[in-house]
């Protein structure tokens, strides 16, 4: 979610939401994790990501999944999203594309972590691989500013 709250404030349009015929940027950025209840899915957000450490983000996350768990999220705790991040790699899902969450540009999905063959400079080596996906409305974004961002999410997973 760091990576992609601060790849976010460099590609604003997919911080945004369509208004009408027009597209809105959104100020804050406000990055929603989808969590799995017994009663279906719901949407913390994890306020102005983009402002916050890495350790603040992982304790609002463990705190506001907890409250999804049982069933004490308030409203606050699951409006005013401007961005969704999704996780099934805990399922053993490498790759799935999600849907975009109303009032938002785009969700980025994440698949789980697993030790693969690649190729490094001319040999094989096993390396931790994970998958993504961006499912991004068309209307506001196209696909070159779409794969800058997931490039830049990357770079910065990788820098961490």
């Amino acid at each position: 979610m760091k990576a992609v709250a601060k790849a976010l404030t460099e590609a604003p349009l997919l911080n945004a939401t369509l208004d009408g015929d027009n597209v809105k940027i959104f100020e804050d950025v406000n990055v929603g994790v989808a969590v799995a209840t017994e009663n279906g899915l719901v949407v913390p957000v994890v306020r102005n990501a983009d402002q916050k450490t890495l350790k603040e983000i992982d304790g609002e996350v463990v705190e506001l999944t907890g409250k999804a768990k049982e069933a004490r999220l308030s409203k606050e705790d699951v409006s005013g999203g401007t961005f969704t991040v999704t996780n099934l790699g805990m399922y053993g899902v490498d790759f799935f594309i999600p849907i975009i969450n109303l009032g938002e540009a785009a969700i980025l999905a994440v698949g789980r972590i697993a030790e693969k063959p690649v190729a490094i400079e001319g040999r094989v080596e096993v390396r931790p691989i994970m998958m993504m996906s961006l499912a991004y409305d068309h209307r506001i974004v196209d696909g070159a500013p779409a794969a800058q961002f997931l490039r830049s999410v990357k770079e910065k997973m990788e820098k961490m």
